[in-house]
């Protein structure tokens, strides 16, 4: 009997070792989307942050330490979205697993451009894309007698607010490059399902195509609204859908604009009956309110960016795109 065992375990030893469904983990929900469609029902990836979880200024728990440790694939935004990951990526994450998606080939950027308003043009990490014309519309506003003294108020809106916009899975480009990229990484990872993993790609970015034209055609009517968002995220989806953005209530995701801001927004607001403020799910309404209080013929409705109020999944990044679209196409209509 222990021949046989032996024998057996020889058998074993001398086969070629097969390749596994890789473990993947991603960082926020529309990377983990992305990777959802490509894996299919090969697997399911792994969600570091947890819709609401704010992926700037998250600590990573020992349970999340050991899965990144172990991880096979890891997609994340990069240090750009998520600072407090840089370090965990390079320590924990295996040697050449973890795949920041702001670097990745293919992938279209924006830079938000020194001072006041942003720079919508030509700033791509590769030069194989073309840019994107400046319809943001962002108007200055004019320093007054008492810039200095709104310094310190406003201090928050300013910090760090250049370089690249990190929310670049709001551009279908961008989501339809990542994809096929997911597909190559998991393929080279477990050859033996490399079809499935291309073929669900494909069918995933022939489904945000057909999304994207649906977009396109929904949002005309409100091409010359002037938007105003919480906080200064949109600029992917804007540019994507020529949209005109005329500002943003706080530049940063956790930032809290100050009284100099607000002044601003006041201006930039004018003429209500043409612009639509929207609030978001995971910021506080209160400045919105406060506008709205002030101009109650503003048009507006709530954004969902980071799919915040969303079912992780396959779905999600599609609903998160088309809750955008619907909610601005309708943003004059709930006023």
């Amino acid at each position: 009997m222990r021949a046989l065992t032996l024998s057996a375990a020889l058998l074993c030893t001398a086969a070629p070792l097969r390749a596994e469904v890789p473990a993947v983990i991603t960082d926020i929900p529309a990377v983990h989307s992305l990777a959802a469609q490509v894996m299919g029902e090969l697997g399911t990836p792994d969600l570091l942050l947890p819709p609401g979880a704010d992926p700037h200024h998250a600590s990573l728990k020992p349970s999340q330490a050991r899965a990144l440790s172990g991880a096979d694939l890891v997609f994340w935004m990069g240090p750009e979205m998520s600072p407090w990951l840089e370090g965990p990526m390079e320590t924990l994450a295996q040697r050449g697993a973890a795949t920041a998606l702001l670097d990745a080939e293919g992938t279209v950027l924006r830079h938000y451009a020194e001072g006041e308003g942003h720079d919508h043009g030509e700033d791509h990490a590769h030069d194989d894309h073309e840019g994107h014309d400046d319809h943001a519309g962002h108007e200055e506003a004019e320093h007054d007698d008492h810039a200095h003294d709104d310094h310190d108020e406003d201090h928050a809106d300013s910090h760090d607010h250049t370089g690249v916009d990190p929310h670049a899975w709001l551009s279908p480009v961008n989501a339809s490059a990542w994809l096929g990229l997911m597909a190559q990484a998991m393929a080279a990872h477990d050859p033996e399902n490399a079809a499935t993993y291309t073929a669900n790609a494909a069918a995933a970015q022939a489904r945000i195509t057909g999304m994207t034209g649906e977009l396109a055609a929904l949002l005309p009517p409100v091409r010359e609204t002037r938007l105003v968002f919480a906080h200064d995220a949109y600029g992917y989806f804007t540019d994507t859908f020529d949209l005109n953005a005329a500002g943003a209530i706080a530049e940063g995701d956790a930032a809290a604009p100050g009284a100099a801001t607000l002044r601003a927004m006041r201006e930039v607001v004018q003429p209500a009956a043409q612009t639509c403020l929207f609030t978001e799910p995971q910021h506080s309404p209160a400045h919105v309110e406060t506008l709205r209080a002030e101009f109650p013929e503003l048009g507006g409705g709530t954004l969902d960016p980071s799919g915040s109020s969303l079912e992780p999944g396959p779905a999600l990044y599609e609903a998160l795109m088309r809750g955008l679209a619907e909610a601005i196409a309708t943003c004059r209509a709930a006023s």
